[in-house]
């Protein structure tokens, strides 16, 4: 399994509700919850990754 080396998000809570990104690998994104760190970790396409973080900056998933 590759060793990702997840970084904290800089929006992340103080009260455990974080997100961790690792970019550290070539052609992958991997994100995962910071209060379960053996837990499941999400593998993107940098791309992907890309349209995602663009999409909420847009409000693309907020409900009004």
């Amino acid at each position: 399994m590759p060793l990702f080396e997840f970084v904290k998000s800089s929006y992340s809570t103080v009260n455990g509700e974080c997100v961790e990104v690792a970019t550290n690998l070539p052609h992958t994104v991997a994100v995962r919850d910071s209060k379960d760190a053996a837990g499941p970790v999400l593998r993107f396409a940098p791309a992907a990754w890309a349209s995602f973080r663009q999409a909420v900056a847009e409000g693309g998933f907020c409900s009004d």
